[in-house]
C-alpha cells in the first residue's frame, strides 16, 4: 500500500526533510509529515465517505492532504485548477459523488476561482487543531509500525488509490480511477529500470491533479524515501532553474514545454547535480535534446505513458538510450500494435494502433462500462496512439489515432504537418496544425501560428515535404496557444478557437 510505504520511510529516516517547499519556504521532516497526515486522516474521517476532492497546488499541504485521505480511507479525487477550476469542482462532484473539495484561499484567488459550497479550506484545519487531537496524532506515530500500518489501512493492492481525469485535449475528461496495485507497480517498475534508487533529491513541479505529477513527483519520492524539493508554479521558469541550482536535486523529471523554459532560463553549471532527466507527456523535440547537451552535457530519457496507465509505459534505459524513440516497455508491461483497420497484430516497423497490457492499466473507466468496453479487451487497453516497434523492441510514436484526418481518400496525420512546419519556421514560432471542415473534400488543414507568416514563401517550403493532401489550406495567427496543466497543447480548445474564427469570417 502506498501510505505503508510512506509509513516506512517515515519510521526509517525521520530527521530526513520529505518536502523542501519552496512556495511557501517550509521544510517537512517525514515524522512531521506522518504526524500532519495523521491529523489529516482523521480531519477527512468525520468530512467525507468514500471519496474527497482536492484542489490543492503541488507543495507540501498538497502531498500531505493526498497522503492523509489514503490513511483516512478516503479516495482522493485530484481536480484540476488550471483551466475552469469552478467548472472542473462541479464536474468532478458529479461524475465521482462526493461533496467536501479540499483546497486553499491563496490557490482560488490565483487561478480565480469562487469560494463554492462545502469547499474547506487547509489553512483552516491546521489553525483549528487542539491539543489534544495534536497528542492523540503523535501517540499514533509512536505506535509499533505492525499496528501502525493497520491503522492506515488494511492491506488491498485492488483498493483504489486515486481518481483523475483525462486531459481533456480532444473531448470531455473521462473519469480514471487507479488503484493500489495500478500506482505501486508503475513506481517500482519505473525506479527500477532507470535505477533512481540511491538518488537523493528529486524536483517536483508537476501538478498532482496530472498522472505524471502524482505517480513521479509525489509518490515515488515518498515510497523511495528521497526528499522532494516542491514549487507550484512549473512555468516560474527562472525561479525553477535557480532551485535546481541551490538545492541540487538528482532527478529532473518534466514535459517538453516545462524542459525547455528551463534550460533557456539556465547557465552552464546550474544543473551540475542532475544525474537523470526524463521527458515525459508529449513528443521531446530534437532541438531540447540539443540545448540539453550543448549547455549541461545532459542527456534527455524521453518516456512515454497514459492517464489510464499509472502513467508510464515505456521509457529509453539509461545505458541504451535511443534518442527519437519514446522506449521500451517497463518490467510488467506489455505493448504491441495492432492495424487500426483489420486489427491483426503489426510487424516490426509496421505502423499501427499501440495496444498496453500490465499491472499498471487501470480497471476501467469509474461508471462507464460502456467506454471501457471500447478502450479495454481482455486486458488490452488500447492507447488511441499510434506507432511501431522497431527491430530492438523500442516503441516510436507516430501521433494520436484522433489526430490523423482524411482527405481525398488518404490518412494524413496533423502530427506530421506540425513536425514540418516547426522544421521551416524560426524556433520561436510556436505550430500546430488543426482540422476544418470542408464541403468537397471533407475535411482541410489549418496551419496555426503564433507569430505571423508568409502563407506563399512558406507553403513553397512546405510543398518539399509534404504531399499536396496535406499541405495547409489556410494560415492563422494567434498570440498564445491554450495550454493544459501539464503543459500540453489543449487541441479541443484551440480547434474550437479555429473553428469560431472560420465561422465568424
Amino acid at each position: 500500500m502506498l501510505q505503508h510505504r510512506f509509513i516506512e520511510s517515515a519510521r526509517k529516516f525521520p530527521d530526513k526533510p520529505a518536502i523542501i517547499d519552496r512556495s511557501t519556504g517550509r521544510d517537512v521532516t517525514y515524522s512531521r509529515a506522518l504526524l500532519a497526515s495523521l491529523i489529516l486522516a482523521r480531519r477527512f474521517r468525520k468530512l467525507e465517505r468514500g471519496r474527497i476532492g482536492i484542489m490543492l497546488p503541488t507543495s507540501f499541504g498538497g502531498a500531505l492532504a493526498i497522503v492523509g485521505a489514503l490513511i483516512g480511507g478516503r479516495t482522493p479525487v485530484m481536480i484540476n485548477y488550471s483551466t475552469g477550476a469552478a467548472r472542473n469542482c462541479q464536474y468532478a462532484q458529479q461524475k465521482c459523488d462526493f461533496k467536501v473539495i479540499v483546497t486553499t484561499r491563496a490557490l482560488l484567488e490565483r487561478v480565480g476561482c469562487e469560494e463554492l459550497p462545502d469547499m474547506i479550506f487547509i489553512e483552516d484545519i491546521m489553525e483549528q487543531l487542539g491539543s489534544l487531537e495534536k497528542a492523540l496524532a503523535f501517540a499514533k506515530t509512536k505506535l509499533p509500525l505492525s499496528w501502525l500500518k493497520r491503522i492506515a489501512g488494511k492491506t488491498d493492492l485492488n483498493r483504489p488509490a486515486v481518481i483523475l481525469f483525462t486531459s481533456g485535449s480532444e473531448k470531455e475528461p473521462k473519469v480514471v480511477q487507479l488503484t493500489q496495485k495500478n500506482l505501486l507497480s508503475n513506481i517500482d517498475s519505473f525506479s527500477d529500470m532507470m535505477d533512481i534508487h540511491d538518488m537523493d533529491r528529486v524536483l517536483a513541479v508537476l501538478p498532482y491533479f496530472h498522472v505524471f505529477g502524482l505517480t513521479i513527483n509525489l509518490w515515488t519520492p515518498l515510497c523511495l524515501a528521497m526528499t522532494s524539493i516542491t514549487y507550484a508554479n512549473p512555468l516560474d521558469f527562472k525561479t525553477v532553474v535557480k532551485l535546481i541550482k541551490e538545492d541540487k536535486p538528482a532527478l529532473l523529471i518534466g514535459t517538453p514545454l516545462f524542459l525547455e523554459g528551463y534550460v533557456k532560463q539556465s547557465a552552464p553549471g546550474d544543473f551540475a547535480s542532475v544525474e537523470l532527466a526524463v521527458s515525459g507527456a508529449d513528443k521531446c523535440p530534437e532541438r531540447l535534446r540539443t540545448l540539453f547537451r550543448e549547455k549541461h552535457d545532459l542527456e534527455i530519457f524521453e518516456g512515454y505513458g497514459a492517464t489510464e496507465t499509472s502513467p508510464v509505459i515505456s521509457v529509453n534505459p539509461r545505458d541504451s538510450n535511443k534518442p527519437g524513440s519514446i522506449g521500451i516497455p517497463i518490467p510488467g508491461t506489455k505493448v504491441k500494435i495492432e492495424d487500426y483497420e483489420t486489427g491483426e497484430e503489426c510487424k516490426s516497423g509496421e505502423t499501427g494502433k499501440i495496444i498496453v497490457k500490465g499491472d499498471g492499466v487501470m480497471q476501467g473507466y469509474l461508471n462507464d462500462i460502456e467506454e471501457t468496453h471500447l478502450r479495454i479487451t481482455s486486458g488490452w487497453y488500447d492507447t488511441g496512439d499510434l506507432g511501431y516497434l522497431d527491430e530492438d523492441g523500442y516503441l516510436w510514436h507516430r501521433g494520436r489515432l484522433k489526430r490523423f484526418v482524411k482527405i481525398g481518400g488518404e490518412m494524413i496525420s496533423l502530427v506530421m504537418v506540425e513536425e514540418t512546419l516547426n522544421a521551416r519556421t524560426p524556433e520561436e514560432v510556436e505550430c500546430c496544425a488543426v482540422e476544418l471542415p470542408d464541403a468537397k473534400r471533407g475535411s482541410r488543414i489549418v496551419a496555426v501560428t503564433t507569430q505571423s507568416v508568409d502563407p506563399q514563401e512558406l507553403g513553397k517550403k512546405l510543398s518539399e515535404d509534404l504531399p499536396n493532401l496535406a499541405l495547409p489550406k489556410q494560415y492563422v495567427t494567434i498570440a498564445e496557444f491554450p495550454r493544459m496543466g501539464s503543459g500540453k497543447t489543449d487541441f479541443r480548445s484551440l480547434t474550437k478557437l479555429i473553428r469560431d474564427l472560420d465561422e465568424g469570417d
